[in-house]
């Protein structure tokens, strides 16, 4: 689906749908050269993208961001987006509640000390998000039809713990509240953790279909990485991060840069991008379990994979991502 300039539509930001407004389109032919489009990211001048302007935000967040991001302005996606907020608030009032308690239980021991005030004013997300993204059709029929046949798609719900979810909220929050970043590179980094969960899994019988099948996933966890972390896994704040790991590694792929901080941001995304594929319901039924295999692993070593403080940015730095 292509929107128009000053159309109203819903935006991811992180894992959850604001209200936003389309302030500049661009089709990924246009010379980039022209001034409505001297502000475009580099990785998105080949490609469809839109200027957005998030409602009651300030104009400092305004942003370029693919056409994956951008969802129409419909009530199935309207629902979607309530969905994805009450789940939020409801593991944000779980972790209210937990450290409520462990506060009672401090006081009544007789134990003195200061609580840290932990942040949790927003949460990640549920992962039954349905993605609109659409490739443009030709005339309104056509785009009905692709709507049609995407909405008779299977829902594709891929659990997360929620020690994991915990986790996303703080790597939100680090970033968009406290205006740090994730160290790069990161160690192990997004390759190898997967080759340790695959040297850690039970063994497959060599050349069988069971074997071929978990190798196949692996793969296509890092090929989904490396295409999608400029796309739709980074935070605005990261990007000129990002600008600059692409000058000084162009040898290498993000999957070897980044770790588990991101890659746990692709299985958020993961349910949107696979419902764009025309996988039928037994073979997303594998999928799913080997996904959900993988968090497991990631939750077990959690404490070994995922940073528990990220880096202060320069001053300069800050003025460039968040006035750019």
């Amino acid at each position: 689906m292509v929107f128009e300039v000053n159309t109203k539509c819903l935006a991811f930001h992180g894992p959850l749908l604001y209200e936003a407004k389309i302030l500049k389109a661009h089709n990924g032919k246009s010379a980039v050269k022209k001034d409505e489009f001297s502000d475009l990211p580099v990785e998105l001048t080949t490609k469809i993208a839109y200027f957005i302007h998030y409602k009651g935000w300030k104009s400092t967040w305004d942003e370029w961001v693919p056409e994956d991001r951008v969802l129409a302005w419909n009530e199935e996606n309207i629902r979607t987006q309530r969905e994805l907020k009450q789940a939020a608030l409801a593991l944000t009032k779980k972790k209210t509640t937990s450290s409520a308690n462990a506060n009672t239980n401090h006081t009544d021991s007789g134990s003195s000390g200061s609580t840290s005030n932990k942040r949790k004013e927003r949460d990640e997300t549920s992962t039954t998000t349905h993605s609109r993204s659409q490739k443009r059709g030709r005339g309104v029929e056509a785009d009905t039809e692709k709507e049609v046949d995407y909405l008779k798609r299977p829902e594709i719900v891929i659990n997360v713990p929620d020690s994991l979810k915990e986790l996303l909220v703080d790597d939100w929050e680090f970033i968009t509240k406290e205006h740090q970043v994730v160290t790069l590179p990161r160690k192990p980094n997004v390759v190898q953790i997967l080759k340790r969960y695959q040297d850690e899994s039970p063994k497959k019988k060599a050349n069988s279909a069971e074997a071929d099948i978990f190798d196949e996933v692996l793969s296509g966890i890092k090929i989904y990485f490396d295409r999608s972390l400029g796309n739709i896994l980074l935070y605005r704040y990261e990007r000129q991060q990002y600008l600059e790991i692409l000058k000084t590694n162009a040898d290498k792929s993000m999957s070897e840069i980044y770790g588990a901080e991101h890659l746990l941001r692709l299985f958020v995304s993961l349910p949107s991008l696979i419902a764009q594929t025309n996988m039928d319901q037994q073979s997303i039924a594998v999928l799913k379990e080997h996904l959900e295999d993988v968090l497991k692993f990631l939750h077990k070593h959690q404490a070994e994979f995922f940073l528990r403080t990220y880096s202060n940015t320069s001053p300069a730095y800050e003025a460039i991502s968040i006035n750019p």
